[in-house]
């Protein structure tokens, strides 16, 4: 962890949706804590994007589009450490996304959750160990 997973209706497929990805994995790489230290391991770092199957936006008079971010994070950072990510990836998104609402009305979202307590949590990774190296 932690994870972004964005959804999106599929009338924005033309925004580029892996540069999205990458450009916000990027970003989340970059954030640091109140002491300077890497805040999102970059081994467990991820970002995925989903066309929604089916939506309805609004009252559906126009192809209105929506694009819903939801970072899922461990627990333990401060609030002003999760207002600077917060901060970041949604600046990273309204950039990415720029031109777009230029030209048409699209609703962007991003929300941040943490999982204080976790039931399981089981995980396996032969990522971690390619950056971990101390």
């Amino acid at each position: 962890m932690p994870h972004l997973v964005i959804l999106y209706t599929p009338n924005l497929e033309q925004a580029d949706m892996t540069a999205l990805c990458r450009k916000l994995a990027d970003i989340m790489l970059a954030v640091r804590d109140d002491d300077g230290k890497q805040v999102f391991p970059t081994g467990g770092t991820r970002v995925l994007a989903y066309p929604a199957a089916h939506y309805a936006v609004a009252d559906g008079q126009a192809d209105y589009g929506f694009i819903y971010l939801n970072l899922r994070m461990a627990a333990g950072r401060t609030p002003a450490t999760i207002k600077r990510a917060g901060d970041a990836l949604l600046a990273g998104a309204q950039d990415h996304f720029g031109a777009l609402f230029e030209r048409r009305a699209v609703g962007l979202t991003l929300q941040i959750d943490e999982s204080p307590g976790q039931v399981y949590d089981g995980k396996h990774s032969s990522l971690h160990p390619l950056f971990n190296k101390a």
